[in-house]
């Protein structure tokens, strides 16, 4: 067996199983064996379930040899950020406070990769309700490019989980960064789709109207595959779009060829560093020698969404949190204890002022794409953040909005985004981008992630841990 095994990409691993050249049995045997390796040093897991996934594996490999195919993850080994239910496994949402709580049914996009035929290895850590920081009494996972840089909020363990090879595939959330932050932060791609696209039925909330549930993998092709798997409308999540799902994988190899592709020059060079204008740049340089065309755009200014989405997503997490605070208070930490306490203040009249102001933005964000068909965006304003520095993060108010400058606005208007490595520091950690479609067009964002990930290499580099 290929010693590197972990490090094929997921349609690569799943064809080998599909066509019987390797079983998912051995497959998920190999993965298993490599986070009991080194998950000790990582703490990309909350929770590995040996048992549901080889017998998922072994189901896999009976389907597979008589004859039926489930699609490219069947028998692909796959894990999914702690905040999504999963029947029979504890779910804590990176809070010790639901350490015991084990749900008794699964989330519809569990349940959609069960019909997908993937195997679930397990749980993935993320920060305290999805919000910035762990909580006081969990191990963050360690960035496995280098131990002193930040591993990223919240999918934390989905961001290092993938780039380290301890599954091939995760599912992330994202309210305000979410995928983006340890996508970039962990040199993969991440996919925050259109919200709406994905059900949140089963998935426990940071902010109903801001989280967005998207694969994090290693290629743009991968998530486009996983997408596929958790898209569509839902019948348990009334919220979910009955918009049709393309067929990602098969629109995404039409090249770059007559894209038109917007970039702000003012917004997203004024305020982010030297490494990040470098990527942005030689991202530019790429898309034109593909066919790209690359057009100047104004941005609508994003100020007063970035200053919006604190206290919107202060009430919608003061909401979900009503049952247990502030009766248990003492045992949050106090970057989200801190949160809800300022949306618990939140008035009516207030909440409705920003529900207006972020009508008009999305509304503007939207007229937007009647002249281009993505965005360049860069995903961070600092590259290569440390550990060091983001310990302020859930607390100093000017690093966290500067880091959400690039993210948050697209969470207010729903937008769906791709994040893809784009270049490294000197220091070699890695540096991502950003592009941006109108809403539902993912398979603009796929064909500009594969046709960008066929011209460069950022994307196949893997720490070697």
């Amino acid at each position: 067996m290929n010693e590197d095994l972990h490090y094929l990409d997921l349609l690569t691993v799943g064809r080998l199983i599909q066509s019987r050249e390797l079983s998912s049995v051995e497959v998920t045997q190999h993965m298993l064996q490599r986070i009991e390796k080194l998950d000790g040093k990582l703490h990309s897991y909350f929770t590995v379930i040996p048992e549901f996934a080889l017998a998922a594996a072994n189901t896999a490999d009976a389907q597979i040899a008589s004859g039926e195919t489930l699609g490219p993850l069947h028998g692909v080994p796959i894990a999914v950020k702690d905040l999504v239910e999963t029947a029979g496994v504890t779910t804590t949402h990176g809070m010790p406070i639901k350490k015991s709580f084990v749900p008794s049914k699964d989330a519809t996009v569990i349940t959609k990769l069960r019909g997908a035929g993937a195997v679930i290895l397990g749980k993935l850590a993320q920060t305290e309700g999805a919000f910035a920081d762990h909580h006081p009494d969990v191990v963050p996972p360690v960035n496995p490019w280098s131990s002193e840089l930040w591993s990223g909020a919240s999918s934390s363990g989905s961001g290092v989980a993938t780039a380290a090879g301890l599954c091939f595939g995760s599912l992330g959330t994202d309210t305000g960064g979410s995928i983006r932050f340890p996508s970039a932060m962990n040199g993969i791609t991440g996919l925050k789709p259109t919200w709406g696209r994905v059900s949140r039925y089963g998935v426990h909330e940071l902010a109903a109207s801001l989280d967005h549930v998207g694969p994090m993998t290693r290629s743009a092709a991968d998530a486009a595959a996983m997408l596929f798997a958790i898209a569509g409308a839902d019948p348990l999540d009334p919220t979910a779009s009955q918009e049709p799902v393309a067929d990602y994988l098969n629109l995404m190899t039409r090249g770059l060829k007559g894209l038109r592709i917007g970039i702000d020059e003012s917004w997203t060079s004024a305020r982010v560093d030297e490494s990040a204008r470098r990527v942005l740049e030689h991202v530019q340089s790429v898309v034109q020698g593909l066919g790209g065309q690359v057009r100047p755009v104004n941005f609508p200014d994003a100020e007063q969404a970035l200053q919006d989405w604190v206290p919107l997503c202060a009430v919608e997490t003061a909401v979900y949190h009503e049952g247990d605070f502030p009766a248990r208070r003492d045992e949050y930490g106090p970057a989200l204890a801190g949160l809800i306490d300022q949306g618990r203040k939140l008035t009516a009249l207030e909440y409705q002022k920003l529900w207006l102001a972020r009508a008009d933005f999305r509304g503007r964000v939207t007229a937007l794409f009647q002249s281009v068909d993505l965005l360049l965006v860069p995903a961070f304003s600092i590259s290569g953040p440390t550990k060091e520095l983001m310990a302020r993060f859930g607390t100093d108010a000017e690093l966290f909005s500067g880091m959400l400058r690039y993210t948050a606005p697209f969470d207010m208007s729903g937008h769906p985004t791709i994040t893809l490595p784009g270049g490294r520091t000197s220091e070699n950690a890695p540096i991502a981008f950003q592009f941006v479609a109108p809403h539902f067009g993912e398979s603009s964002l796929f064909r500009a992630g594969w046709a960008f990930q066929q011209a460069t290499d950022w994307h196949s580099k893997h720490p070697r841990f």
